[in-house]
């Protein structure tokens, strides 16, 4: 892993710029972590597939929110076929034939076929890159485990709640086509979970979410439905899923 560039914000908040590989990424940290501090534990801040720069001040945003007012520390990266990172063929042929699909006059439904071209491909290379970014995250002194997963396309939170056994609690954000395949991965999933739902977005299909959020087996899973369309989450749904995470990483009640 090899840091790029490094920033204080607010004198509470420590961000670096890395990569791995091809895979770029940011780190934010709290600015008193030391070697002779207690591991901080970690949050995976997921994202859509709009492009890291693009998404960056949502993204950095909730991280010092996690690092300045919890102590945790915090990463993303940028996913496949992203932002910065080669294109590939298959993925931007599913992103156009899903623009098509939902320009259609008679409500825009989307295919099977096309939700399974666009997502699993990206959940197939996204989950290891993850994987591989987490083991050099838990290597850096002053970091430490548990881990959380918050955010981004829902079905790479899924399947990171199935595979990755140092990933212990997740807040997913129900706002992105879903695969068939992902509701059988779902019943798998274990953890606890903190679901987000906006109940007017216009763009997904809420029963589909609600469905999804059924088929999860984790016996301890909520799920908050607000009003308003995709990008209006309240503020105040920050610090809820902060206090999930809380209790879960580090089992102080917030």
């Amino acid at each position: 892993m090899h840091f790029s560039s490094e920033q204080r914000i607010d004198d509470a908040v420590v961000e670096r710029a890395f990569t791995l590989g091809e895979i770029p990424g940011i780190l934010w940290t709290p600015a008193a972590l030391s070697p002779d501090s207690a591991p901080a534990p970690l949050i995976l801040i997921g994202h859509p597939p709009l492009g890291l720069g693009r998404m960056y001040p949502r993204l950095a945003g909730r991280a010092r929110h996690y690092v300045a007012e919890y102590g945790f520390a915090a990463a993303t990266i940028e996913l496949p076929g992203c932002g910065v990172r080669p294109r590939w063929a298959a993925a931007e042929q599913a992103r156009a034939d899903l623009r098509r699909a939902m320009a259609v006059e008679s409500g825009g439904a989307v295919g099977g076929e096309i939700i399974d071209a666009l997502i699993l491909p990206l959940v197939d290379r996204a989950v290891p890159e993850w994987q591989a970014v987490l083991d050099e995250l838990l290597a850096l002194p002053g970091i430490g485990g548990p881990v959380g997963y918050e955010g981004g396309v829902i079905s790479i939170g899924v399947r990171l709640a199935v595979v990755e056994p140092r990933i212990v609690a997740a807040g997913l954000f129900a706002g992105s086509l879903v695969p068939a395949a992902v509701f059988e991965e779902a019943r798998r999933v274990t953890i606890p979970l903190h679901v987000l739902l906006q109940w007017d977005d216009e763009g997904n299909d809420r029963q589909a979410a609600l469905d999804l959020f059924d088929a999860f087996g984790s016996r301890e899973k909520t799920l908050h439905a607000n009003l308003g369309g995709h990008t209006g989450v309240p503020q105040f749904e920050l610090d809820t899923g902060a206090r999930f995470f809380a209790r879960h990483l580090t089992g102080e009640p917030r």
